[in-house]
């Protein structure tokens, strides 16, 4: 069986820098640190951070008064910045810079008396954290119909902005039913577009021309993993999302000459290996990686880490 991994997959910048937030907090301050919500969305990441001391929390209410208190990768909205303020917490945000980035373009909007439309998935985390965050009106659409049920007169001054875990494929669209509904609009360049969910998306697209399975590997709640897997099935490749190897059906891959395997921007490359060792109990495998984007970007930490921690090197993706 010829197994051929994508290129770029698996973690990208933001996601490493919200680790190692977590990690470095523990080192610096001792367990327990408490996190909002998942600090990204991937199981295997959630139980290591736990084990290494990590409490996650639905609600600020749960963390003790002045606990280290970090907000996930996703973004929060402002009424939590306040309440965590309001209970003496001591905050390190983990929100990923190209999130923070579509929050100031959504405010820069409304301040020059625009109103915001925002596109995304209704109850994502990210979403409910830039919808919190504007001071103003904010409607989200998630398809082009919602675009044209607005309830907003077609010269009205708008402005749109996008959850950073779209892509430009899939924006595209409902960008052009909002520039044909009005008259006054106005968004960021596309090249503004997160480039982890991008590179990720075309290089899948890349993989299914040669593959006869794709395997993405990642968590359920992800929504760049499901729309991996959704690209598939689109081009005509029968597509699986599984976390990792114990979740592979042999099924799945009975007959196939070639699997593609790639991952969610959350998911550890750790997984990746694991799901090749479970097709390697079905038949031997060839391991082979598509030529594509080496990324290189980086994120700075929060400046109270890095004052007395040496900075780690950002995780390699192995293949």
């Amino acid at each position: 069986m010829q197994v051929i991994l994508a290129q770029p997959r698996g973690f990208c910048a933001g996601v490493i820098r919200a680790i190692e937030i977590v990690e470095r907090a523990l080192e610096k301050y001792g367990a327990p640190v408490y996190v909002r919500h998942e600090i990204v969305h991937n199981r295997h990441v959630v139980e290591s951070l736990k084990a290494k001391g990590a409490r996650f929390i639905d609600e600020l209410s749960e963390a003790p008064a002045g606990a280290v208190t970090i907000f996930s990768a996703h973004g929060v909205a402002k009424a939590v910045e306040v309440e965590a303020q309001e209970r003496g917490l001591k905050v390190l945000n983990a929100t990923c810079p190209l999130v923070t980035k579509v929050h100031i373009q959504g405010k820069n909007y409304v301040a020059s008396g625009r109103e915001v439309i925002l596109i995304g998935h209704a109850g994502h985390p990210e979403i409910l954290g830039t919808m919190g965050q504007i001071d103003g009106p904010v409607h989200l659409v998630q398809t082009e119909a919602d675009v044209d049920a607005l309830d907003l007169a077609a010269d009205t001054p708008v402005s749109y902005v996008t959850q950073t875990t779209l892509s430009v494929d899939e924006t595209r669209g409902i960008i052009a039913a909002l520039k044909r509904r009005f008259t006054n609009i106005v968004g960021p360049d596309t090249k503004d577009i997160c480039y982890a969910t991008q590179n990720r998306q075309t290089a899948v697209r890349e993989l299914c021309a040669r593959a006869d399975v794709l395997l993405v590997v990642g968590a359920t709640n992800s929504s760049n993993s499901n729309r991996l897997r959704e690209i598939g099935a689109e081009v005509g490749v029968p597509s699986y999302l599984l976390a990792d190897g114990s979740e592979l059906n042999p099924d799945w891959v009975r007959g196939a000459r070639t699997v593609a395997i790639t991952a969610g921007a959350s998911a550890p490359e750790r997984m990746v290996e694991d799901v090749i060792d479970a097709l390697r109990k079905i038949e031997p495998v060839e391991v082979t990686t598509m030529d594509g984007i080496e990324e290189t970007i980086q994120f700075r930490l929060p400046t109270e880490l890095t004052e007395d921690t040496p900075v780690k090197a950002p995780r390699a993706v192995a293949g």
